[in-house]
């Protein structure tokens, strides 16, 4: 079966002041999202989930449903408050999505594959979703999952600080920890996270998630049971996040399965403050121009 591909498009843009995963940022008025897409389909992805909040989803189905009709299956799930919330705890009061972890559980029903989980305002390029798709396809170990990794220097924002899958890799390429760091930035030509006002230095070449993982389904039963701890813990926390990482770092400390890490040198690049939208549109500008994209991608 073809890999199903889940994108993770439900956040506010708190810091981008406007909903980034459907801005104009290609010189056709392409969002990052279209490329992800494009790249998808020609790496052998046979599904998109798109998960998105409530109030975006209409606009989000009149943007892509015509790009893709014909081309690849396509599906919506809904990330609300009470998503995957245990029913007993009764209405939540919070304005913030919980997090991608809990992004990914909503698509549960909505996923039937070995797949990956990408950020909608996050341009990756061709190579990591063609090693992706060739892992989803191939490996056939229930308990056996992937990231790609990339280079903490190549992930900067030279807006302000931003969050970060601090990684540490082991001897046969498997994932040991990953650690969410949500202040990186540089400062006198070294980088560092910040944590509870104490400053840490982590080397140029360290390997950050930038959230592209690759799970088999057996993910999402731990997921759930993670998350309704989660939620126990944190209902009177509106600002709590459960991530991704947390899913990640919970599997491998209990032996519940492995995570290989395929390692990238490309230069990732992406929107997180408004002052970020303008080197990406210059580095998507380029691309076409080197003949990487066609100049419509969706003819």
């Amino acid at each position: 079966m073809k890999p199903t591909l889940l994108i993770l498009a439900a956040g506010i843009g708190s810091r981008y002041g406007g909903i980034k995963q459907l801005d104009e940022f290609g010189p056709n008025g392409e969002t990052i999202i279209d490329y992800s897409l494009h790249d998808a389909i020609r790496s052998g992805f046979g599904k998109v989930v798109f998960i998105v909040r409530q109030e975006i989803k209409d606009q989000a189905e009149a943007l892509f449903a015509p790009k893709l009709k014909g081309k690849i299956d396509y599906e919506f799930a809904i990330q609300g408050v009470q998503s995957y919330v245990p029913e007993d705890l009764g209405p939540i009061e919070r304005t913030k999505p919980w997090g991608t972890g809990h992004a990914t559980l909503c698509a549960w029903e909505q996923t039937h594959t070995p797949f990956a989980v990408i950020n909608a305002d996050d341009f990756y390029g061709y190579d990591a979703f063609a090693t992706m798709a060739k892992f989803l396809s191939e490996d056939g170990d229930e308990n056996q999952h992937a990231m790609i990794g990339y280079e903490l220097k190549r992930t900067l924002s030279e807006n302000g600080t931003v969050s970060r899958g601090v990684c540490v890799e082991r001897d046969d390429h498997n994932l040991e920890e990953v650690t969410e760091r949500t202040k990186i930035f540089p400062k006198d030509g070294k980088i560092y996270y910040e944590e509870e006002e104490v400053l840490t230095e982590l080397a140029p070449e360290t390997p950050v998630s930038m959230n592209f993982w690759g799970f088999k389904p057996s993910m999402f039963p731990i997921t759930k049971n993670l998350f309704d701890i989660y939620a126990r813990e944190n209902l009177h926390s509106p600002k709590a996040e459960f991530y991704i990482p947390t899913v990640m770092s919970h599997i491998i400390k209990n032996d519940l399965g492995n995570c290989r890490v395929f390692r990238s040198t490309s230069d990732w690049f992406g929107v997180t403050y408004p002052d970020d939208k303008p080197k990406v549109q210059a580095a998507l500008t380029a691309l076409h121009e080197e003949g990487k994209y066609p100049g419509n991608l969706w003819a």
